[in-house]
Order: C-alpha cells, then sequence, then structure tokens
C-alpha cells in the first residue's frame, strides 16, 4: 500500500507520457492524416496561397512521413499476422 503511495506520481507521469507519444505518433504518422495535409498543401499551391518552393518542402516531409506510417503499418500488420499464427 505504501509502495502505491510513493510510486502513484511516477506511474501517473509515465501514463501520460505513453499518452502524449500515442497522440504525437498518430498526428505525426496516421495516414489518413498524412493524406489530408498532402491535399490541403496541393490545394494551397493551386490557389497560389504557397510559393513552389514551399509546397515542393513542404511535400517531401509530408511524404516522407508517409513512407515512415507505410512502414509501421505494414510492421504492424506483420506481427499481427504472425500473433494469430502463432495461437
Amino acid at each position: 500500500m505504501i509502495f502505491k503511495l510513493f510510486t502513484w506520481p511516477i506511474d501517473t507521469l509515465v501514463m501520460v507520457g505513453k499518452k502524449v507519444k500515442e497522440e504525437v505518433d498518430k498526428e505525426l504518422y496516421d495516414l489518413e492524416h498524412i493524406q489530408q495535409k498532402l491535399i490541403h498543401l496541393q490545394m494551397m499551391l493551386e490557389m497560389e496561397e504557397i510559393s513552389e518552393e514551399a509546397y515542393e518542402q513542404q511535400e517531401e516531409e509530408l511524404l516522407k512521413r508517409y513512407r515512415i506510417a507505410k512502414a509501421l503499418e505494414q510492421e504492424r500488420l506483420k506481427e499481427s499476422l504472425e500473433e494469430h499464427e502463432g495461437r
């Protein structure tokens, strides 16, 4: 009981940290989110709200994130299939 009393603040901090990481990962590596940002970026270019140079820089960054997100998705799928086959 006393142990839990002393570790509660640390446990809470760890839990909050994990939740923040999940949200950041979702923001950075969510495929749908990245696709929407790419569409929005394209629209901004077509409406001349950003320069071609700014477009290319942002597009490059989004495409890097997209490739990482796709690799993460494939890794999760592979792990899920391995778990399912192991049963």
